[in-house]
């Protein structure tokens, strides 16, 4: 079995009411709306990584103010020969605040629109899971920074 860890980090921007996202376009075309932030380099600090991926992917400086918490996610899927790849994601998940900056979109990114999304309007929106995960952190503010969609038996 082949495993694999990806380790990134996520900010949650809230301001007046509306929430920082962008919009993350999938291999295959799909476009989801998504918390800024991305994987660590190598050697990278991951408050270092959430403010050069707010950057990259919205045009702001990010300032990280609270670590809110640590998801894990694992996704398993069949390889050539009967193989299985086996994959986890660690997503550390910051509230951040914007000191600076314009917002533009990424160019030749991961992602193509950056946006402002007033929080009453994302249970609309097509996004991935990781913007309600970053958002229960920031409204539960849970004691581990666990996050509450964490399942266990999934790693």
């Amino acid at each position: 079995m082949r495993t694999e860890l990806r380790v990134a980090a996520y900010a949650v921007c809230v301001r007046d009411g509306a929430i920082l996202l962008a919009r993350w376009v999938a291999p295959h075309g799909v476009r989801q709306w998504t918390l800024p932030g991305g994987g660590l380099e190598h050697g990278e600090d991951p408050v270092e990584t959430v403010v050069r991926e707010v950057e990259e992917e919205t045009g702001y400086a990010a300032e990280p103010t609270t670590l809110l918490g640590i998801d894990s996610i694992r996704r398993t899927w069949p390889r050539r020969l009967g193989a299985v790849g086996d994959w986890q994601g660690l997503r550390i998940v910051y509230e951040a605040r914007i000191t600076g900056g314009e917002l533009r979109a990424e160019s030749n990114g991961s992602t193509d629109l950056a946006a402002w999304h007033p929080l009453d309007t994302v249970p609309g929106l097509d996004r991935l899971p990781l913007v309600d995960v970053g958002l229960r952190l920031w409204r539960d503010r849970p004691p581990l920074g666990r996050s509450p969609f964490a399942d266990p038996a999934n790693g």
